[in-house]
């Protein structure tokens, strides 16, 4: 079956840096679109950043725009989230997600995805 399995998450100062690694199996890595979600608590998930299959085209949620970056290694069946500038709006559970998109077209919302980690957490101090 497929899996999705996030790492990398932790605890970081404000304006510190970390990197999210997500591991998929069971799928043929390269027909899927990904993403990557988060939700602080009390908060629904929402869209952090997404990228197609061949990893030429990313798109970013206006809040980590030029401070995360999205990236997919397909030899490694594995996505990637640089996140830099840590800030403390930046704590949550973050997710990664799976879907098959013949046309790889960006997706941004939640239901757009079939497939989701189980999520790893990312805790900025300030």
């Amino acid at each position: 079956q497929v899996q999705l399995a996030e790492s990398g998450g932790g605890l970081v100062q404000a304006g510190g840096s970390l990197r999210l690694s997500c591991a998929a199996s069971g799928l043929t890595f390269f027909n899927y679109v990904m993403g990557w979600f988060r939700q602080a608590p009390g908060k629904g998930r929402e869209f952090v950043a997404t990228i197609n299959r061949s990893g030429s085209r990313a798109d970013y949620a206006n809040s980590v725009k030029g401070r995360f970056t999205i990236s997919r290694d397909n030899a490694k069946n594995t996505v990637y989230l640089q996140m830099s500038s840590l800030q403390p709006e930046d704590t949550a559970v973050y997710y990664c997600a799976a879907v098959a998109d013949p046309g790889s077209r960006p997706r941004y919302s939640v239901r757009e995805y079939d497939y989701w980690g189980q999520g790893t957490q990312v805790t900025v101090s300030s």
